[in-house]
């Protein structure tokens, strides 16, 4: 493809740059304000100016923008130190599989006031007993009139303690084959029955969470998609998790290695002297410039108006170990100091070490590694499918590690 803006595209690019330079909040227009503040103070900034979610359609508080604008207001928004973490999973995830799935007059309820940032979306899918087997779920959905109630548990699911809303994947029918007895909703997370208890991490943070689900009602109304049709639905979903998550996310990158190997010294001198350390540099250069190309080919399908498919797991397959190993190989360039955390002590303010910390649960959030190889070798590769012994079995009779 041709990497040069057109006319058209440079023309967009210089007004999406003047626009971010006169209105990212400077330093003391956010003081007192914690993150989750601060990032919606932001987001109500771009979408009163006409600059949120820009690719959604206008009614549903977006801007009718095509993907390549998309990838430029990315491109030029990640140059400034904004927050928007909070809106991630919903943005990403729940809003496309509402635009798809949900009727006109509920994306005209909920898109807009997600777009505005007035209201913050989770995904509640992962399971204690599932593992990485989605279709293994085992919360329960029962027919009550209008209503369903709700029963079970999700785990590591992201900013449930903050958010408003969520999309939630649950069994209605334990006796059909795992992959067609479930169904898709969306659910008011302040519905009485939810029980939110945050999982503290090993980095200090506590993002995950543990939600409980007790005699939960949910109308028939938030159903998405048909009864039983859940796995499709939940398809629409994780397509987009793993497109957005892609290269493995924020926190340490080739560059900021690279800096922090010319300040320290290594045998008595720069530690970018030492071959060993040039070699693991060029490794990861090389990982990170293939990851660029190959979102290269994403950007050249979205301008064609294609759905871009699974090759998105290459850039979470290869990016989230990457992640790691430049945080650990960094810890070990700073010797003993690499076990100070104090921002305003440590090299980078702690970075590596938040990396450090932080990159395990990357490598399993959307995917474990083994999950994403499988995908590429199947459905990128053609290669022959993981024997599947639970292959039409209902779901009632799958062997389980108490029968």
């Amino acid at each position: 493809m041709d990497f040069k803006d057109s006319p058209e595209e440079a023309t967009f690019r210089e007004e999406v740059r003047a626009w971010l330079t006169d209105n990212v909040p400077a330093a003391e227009e956010l003081d007192g304000l914690d993150y989750n503040d601060r990032a919606k103070l932001w987001q109500k900034k771009k979408y009163d100016a006409g600059w949120a979610c820009i690719r959604w359609p206008e009614e549903h508080g977006g801007r009718g923008a095509n993907a390549i604008e998309q990838v430029i207001w990315n491109q030029e928004e990640s140059k400034f130190d904004t927050p928007d973490s909070i809106f991630a999973i919903g943005h990403g995830m729940c809003a496309p599989t509402m635009m798809t799935w949900a009727t006109e007059e509920q994306n005209k309820r909920y898109l807009p006031k997600l777009a505005s940032g007035e209201e913050v979306w989770c995904q509640l899918f992962s399971e204690p007993a599932g593992g990485s087997d989605l279709a293994a779920l085992r919360t329960r959905a029962e027919k009550d009139g209008d209503d369903w109630v709700i029963n079970g548990q999700k785990i590591w699911t992201s900013g449930a303690h903050y958010s408003d809303y969520g999309v939630l994947v649950v069994r209605s029918d334990p006796t059909a084959p795992k992959h067609q007895g479930l169904t898709y909703f969306f659910v008011d997370m302040k519905s009485p029955g939810i029980e939110i208890k945050p999982i503290k991490q090993i980095s200090g943070g506590a993002n995950f969470n543990e939600v409980y689900f007790t005699d939960v009602r949910i109308p028939d109304a938030q159903r998405l998609g048909a009864v039983g049709q859940g796995w499709q639905v939940s398809l629409t979903t994780l397509m987009n998790e793993r497109a957005s998550i892609g290269g493995g996310g924020g926190g340490c990158n080739f560059n900021s290695v690279f800096d922090l190997a010319t300040k320290v010294n290594l045998n008595d001198q720069p530690a970018i002297n030492d071959k060993g350390v040039r070699a693991q540099l060029a490794t990861w250069y090389a990982q990170e410039s293939g990851l660029k190309y190959t979102g290269y080919r994403s950007m050249t399908a979205l301008s064609r108006g294609e759905i871009p498919g699974p090759e998105n797991s290459i850039g979470k397959l290869v990016g989230a170990p990457k992640q790691q190993d430049m945080a650990s190989f960094a810890l070990d360039l700073m010797e003993a100091s690499g076990a100070i955390w104090d921002s305003e002590l440590s090299e980078a303010a702690g970075m590596f070490q938040l990396t450090y910390m932080a990159s395990p649960g990357l490598r399993i959030a959307g995917g474990t590694d083994e999950v994403m190889a499988n995908i590429i070798a199947e459905r990128v590769l053609g290669l022959p499918q993981d024997i599947r012994v639970d292959k039409g079995v209902p779901f009632n009779e799958i062997p389980t590690s108490n029968s």
